[in-house]
C-alpha cells in the first residue's frame, strides 16, 4: 500500500468517476484503475463497485477512504512540524469558531493573521460546538474556538479569554436601575439565546432562567435580541465584546450585573490530546493578543503562550 494509492481512492471517491479523477490528479485512467486494482488484491476487499456507467463506494470502502484520509493529513503534517522545529510556519490551519463568538473576534482575527502569517494557508469554518467536537475527532479541523466547558475524552480544552455579561434594556423598561443583580432580573421580560448566554458554572444561570421570563425566544444572533428588546420591552443579557455594536443611543441603557462571578462566560480553544504543532496553536492566541480588549485574555497565554 502507497501513499498514492491513497490519493488515488480518495479522487475516485470524490468524484465518483474514474475519468474525472484521473483528469483531477493528471495522471492516465488505466494508471488510476491499474493502481486500485493492485490495491483492492492486496486488502482482498472491493473499495468501488464499477459499471460502465456508475462508480459507488462500498461500505468497507467507505470506511478505507475516511482512514485514508486520516494518513494523508497526518504525512502532510510531517513537512509542517519541521518547519516549526526550525521556527518556521507554515502549511495549513483549519480552524472553526463558535458562531456566537465569530461576529465579535473573526473579522479582526482574519485581517491580522494574514498580514502576520501570509505563509499559512487558513480556513475557517463557523460550527455549534457540539459539531466542532465531532469535526476535531474525525480530523477534519485542528483546532475549535468554542464557549468553555465541552471537553470531552479525548478533547484538550485551553481557556483563551474571560468576558463580562451585561444587561441591556428598553428604554421603556420600568426598572431603570444603575446596577443590577441576578434577582433583579428573573421578574423582567426577558429575551434569551441559549447559546450565546448560558452561564454554566453560575450561581444564578441564564439557562435555568428561562423558564421564568415571560417573554423568551431563541434568537440567532445578539443583534436580533437588542432589535427585539428596542421593539417589545424588557431586557436582553449581551456579552462585552457586543458593546462596540451598539449605537451611542442604545449603549445608555447599558447596565453591569453585579458580581463577576455570576457575569460572565469563558471562551476556550479546543483540539485533540495528541496534537504537536504547538507553533500553529500559538499563531492563533498570537493574533488575539493583537486586537482583543485588555484584560480579557488569560494572563499566562499573553506571558507563556500555549504549550503543549
Amino acid at each position: 500500500m502507497t501513499l498514492q494509492q491513497l490519493k488515488y481512492i480518495i479522487a475516485i471517491d470524490k468524484y465518483k468517476s474514474f475519468a474525472h479523477a484521473a483528469k483531477a490528479l493528471d495522471v492516465t485512467q488505466p494508471t488510476i484503475s491499474g493502481m486500485l486494482i493492485k490495491l483492492e488484491e492486496e486488502l482482498d476487499v472491493r473499495i468501488f463497485e464499477r459499471t460502465n456507467k456508475t462508480v459507488s463506494t462500498t461500505a468497507i470502502g467507505r470506511t478505507i477512504i475516511r482512514q485514508a484520509e486520516k494518513v494523508l493529513m497526518e504525512t502532510e503534517r510531517i513537512n509542517e512540524l519541521v518547519n516549526e522545529e526550525k521556527g518556521k510556519i507554515s502549511g495549513k490551519l483549519l480552524l472553526a469558531i463558535g458562531p456566537t463568538i465569530a461576529p465579535y473576534i473573526l473579522p479582526k482575527f482574519i485581517r491580522h493573521y494574514r498580514e502576520n502569517y501570509p505563509q499559512v494557508s487558513i480556513g475557517i469554518s463557523e460550527m455549534k460546538a457540539e459539531d466542532m467536537l465531532k469535526a476535531l475527532e474525525q480530523g477534519k479541523i485542528e483546532a475549535g474556538i468554542a464557549i468553555s466547558g465541552n471537553a470531552r475524552s479525548g478533547i484538550m480544552e485551553i481557556p483563551l479569554y474571560t468576558e463580562r455579561f451585561f444587561v441591556y434594556l428598553a428604554e421603556s423598561c420600568w426598572r431603570k436601575l444603575p446596577v443590577f443583580k441576578p434577582e433583579n432580573l428573573e421578574h423582567e421580560s426577558m429575551w434569551i439565546m441559549k447559546e450565546a448566554q448560558c452561564l454554566r458554572n453560575s450561581a444564578f444561570s441564564f439557562c435555568k432562567a428561562r423558564t421564568k421570563g415571560h417573554h423568551i425566544y431563541e434568537a440567532g444572533s445578539i443583534e436580533t435580541l437588542t432589535r427585539i428588546v428596542d421593539e417589545n420591552g424588557g431586557f436582553t443579557i449581551i456579552p462585552e465584546m457586543h458593546l462596540p455594536f451598539l449605537s451611542e443611543k442604545q449603549r445608555q441603557n447599558v447596565r453591569p450585573i453585579d458580581g463577576d462571578h455570576l457575569s460572565q462566560r469563558c471562551i476556550s480553544l479546543y483540539i485533540k490530546e495528541d496534537f504537536i504543532r504547538q507553533g500553529i496553536l500559538n499563531t492563533i492566541t498570537q493574533t488575539l493578543i493583537r486586537f482583543m480588549p485588555k484584560g480579557m485574555l488569560e494572563e499566562r497565554i499573553i506571558k507563556y503562550g500555549i504549550k503543549l
